[in-house]
């Protein structure tokens, strides 16, 4: 008999240059991947600490990758109870203030806008994004606070 599975997730990140600069002028910019998707990111520090707006930076990709794990895992969920989801669309922010020591994302407010085919109610549609929350496994994962105030809409299917 065997256990549960066990997933594993590799990344890598790299970076060259020299620090025996001023504190100011050493490079920020990174490599990054996670094997086995072939795609690498160019990062940065946020332009708060003096990196490259102009590039992803971590703080960005924690709210990206809370945001993204909430609409696969509401997909799955509204699959799985025959709703027919049209278009999902969020605009994720989080907060850090620096007052908080250790400085950290205080929250993270993910805000879908859901359509989906007329049918199920919006008490039931509600209900599925707070299932696909308890199922979003980065979520669990953070010790930041996730919140989600979704809008729903209905269109007829076509």
């Amino acid at each position: 008999m065997t256990g549960p599975a066990v997933h594993q997730f590799r990344a890598h990140c790299s970076w060259a240059g020299s620090t025996a600069v001023e504190h100011r002028e050493f490079a920020r910019t990174i490599r990054a991947g996670a094997p086995p998707a072939d795609a690498e990111l160019t990062l940065s520090a946020d332009p708060a600490f003096l990196g490259d707006p102009a590039l992803l930076n971590p703080e960005q990709l924690l709210v990206l990758a809370a945001a993204s794990c909430q609409l696969l895992a509401f997909l799955a969920v509204a699959s799985r109870a025959r709703i027919d989801v049209r278009d999902y669309r969020d605009d994720a922010t989080a907060t850090m203030s620096e007052a908080n020591r250790p400085v950290r994302l205080d929250e993270i407010v993910l805000r879908p806008r859901i359509t989906l085919v007329s049918g199920p109610t919006e008490e039931r549609v509600r209900h599925l994004v707070e299932v696909a929350h308890r199922e979003c496994f980065v979520a669990h994962s953070l010790a930041t606070p996730v919140r989600i105030e979704p809008l729903i809409a209905f269109v007829d299917p076509a």
